[in-house]
């Protein structure tokens, strides 16, 4: 039996492989059309050579019998017609990766960008990812600490799970995000997380925020840091989450190690995104978005979790800017699909000095029952957290009725709601930036929040758990 054309090892493909074209039929942007090519796969690497014989790379993303479509990460500026090469290399963009990654600093598509040499590859790995049999997955239970009460208490990070945060221009999200990446901790366990972070599209001063805030911590060496910043090529970003996330699985699955993955900003990724099927005329979906911005961003958001047998982990922390606050905007709302929750952001707190500006209510944690309670945080967080949301959930309601009646109208029952609501706040979800609670400490305050009301107000915990907890 003759061997598949599309198998490695094939002679036909490795006679193939490196085939190289000179001139392009158009160039529009940073894509390149190629007519009357050999069968290329999609996805496939390609190296573009100028008339200058500069070398770019760039990925097939799309191929037909006429024509071949390919996109230059470091864009087409300068390129010609008549004097552009193009060379198929017969295999996807893949990424040498190795434990010594950690504590660089590398572009988007993973080469050093902070001056040293290229670490030593102990492999090579497809930037795209490998499938995973959805049953060899394990189930997210480990509560992570990350200090930070409003989340630790409501909205609780579990190992493996992605947790995006939906942000706006000018909030604080970064903050939020390198704080937990300094603060994270398994409990009874391995508490050390190494952290790949990916930059889209973000300005110098944010990167080198992040770099000081992980030097400052002592954390630095146990960073990989991929950045692809607002000056550079804006299909660059499209790559640039792959790269990371090619690292964070050699970590987690081949090295056993807990890998944080914090990726800012989707809402980039997204444009880089729209930016490519506008040029490519397809037909465009909600808000000019292509019509598969769901399926892009599953394929990176499901690159997270816990495989059975294998100690590592992968947990995702995506950051979104939401055009104009809209949590109905396309990017958060596809977003909110796909992941196990999210971390809403409210510039009302912000605009009270509220750090984290974190909205209790539209924030929440789909695997958070499993990560809590007896023998995994302490057996009142269930009831506890679920009494804190109905209890902020009313005073909403009542600061709502006062500002059309008044204060002065409101019953004294109203106004014990008002005090609880301004503690909770002040005091539990409030703290500073530097400032790493317990778990314990965190529950405490919110049992401190909840004696703000009358007991027999507390109708999500039991008579116990008020004789032993409530002040």
């Amino acid at each position: 039996m003759s061997p598949s054309p599309n198998l490695p090892g094939d002679p036909a493909r490795e006679l193939l492989s490196g085939r190289e074209y000179n001139g392009a039929d158009r160039i529009e942007g940073p894509l390149v059309y190629v007519r009357k090519t050999h069968p290329v796969g999609y996805r496939e690497l390609v190296e573009c050579r100028d008339r200058e014989g500069q070398l770019r790379l760039g990925m097939v993303l799309d191929t037909s019998d006429d024509a071949v479509v390919v996109q230059i990460f470091e864009g087409a500026s300068g390129l010609t017609l008549p004097d552009t090469r193009i060379r198929f290399m017969g295999e996807p963009l893949s990424l040498g990766v190795c434990q010594g990654m950690l504590g660089r600093v590398f572009d988007g598509l993973g080469r050093p960008r902070d001056q040293g040499s290229a670490p030593r590859a102990e492999e090579r790995l497809d930037v795209n990812g490998r499938p995973i049999n959805p049953t060899a997955r394990e189930y997210p239970r480990d509560f992570i600490q990350t200090g930070i009460s409003i989340i630790d208490g409501m909205t609780t990070l579990i190992r493996g799970q992605k947790l995006p945060i939906f942000s706006g221009n000018g909030l604080p999200h970064n903050d939020l995000a390198a704080q937990i990446a300094r603060q994270a901790k398994i409990r009874g366990g391995d508490s050390s997380f190494a952290v790949v972070f990916a930059a889209m599209g973000v300005k110098h001063d944010v990167a080198r925020f992040f770099i000081s805030s992980f030097e400052e911590s002592g954390v630095l060496d146990n960073v990989a840091l991929f950045l692809s910043l607002a000056d550079d090529p804006s299909i660059e970003r499209t790559i640039t989450p792959r790269t990371a996330l090619t690292l964070a699985e050699h970590l987690a699955f081949n090295k056993g190690m807990h890998v944080l993955v914090i990726m800012t900003d989707m809402t980039n990724y997204c444009e880089s995104l729209r930016e490519i099927s506008t040029l490519r005329g397809e037909i465009p979906s909600r808000k000019g978005y292509p019509g598969y911005l769901y399926s892009d961003l599953a394929e990176l958001y499901e690159r997270s979790g816990m495989l059975k047998g294998t100690p590592g982990s992968i947990t995702q922390l995506p950051i979104l800017t939401m055009p104009n606050d809209d949590i109905s905007h396309p990017i958060p709302d596809l977003t909110g699909y796909i992941t196990e929750g999210q971390i809403v952001f409210e510039r009302d707190m912000n605009g009270r000095g509220i750090y984290p500006p974190v909205a209790g209510l539209p924030s929440l944690s789909r695997l958070m029952k499993d990560g809590i309670g007896e023998g995994m945080t302490r057996k009142d967080h269930p009831h506890l957290s679920n009494q804190l949301f109905a209890a902020y959930s009313y005073v909403k309601d009542v600061r709502n009725l006062a500002s059309v009646i008044g204060e002065e109208e409101l019953t004294p029952l109203d106004h014990q709601y008002m005090e609880f609501g301004e503690f909770f706040e002040r005091e539990f979800i409030s703290q500073d930036f530097k400032t790493d609670r317990t778990i314990e400490e965190t529950l405490d305050l919110g049992w401190k929040s909840l004696s703000k009301l009358p007991p027999e107000e507390l109708h999500r915990v039991t008579e116990d758990e008020i004789q032993e907890y409530l002040p």
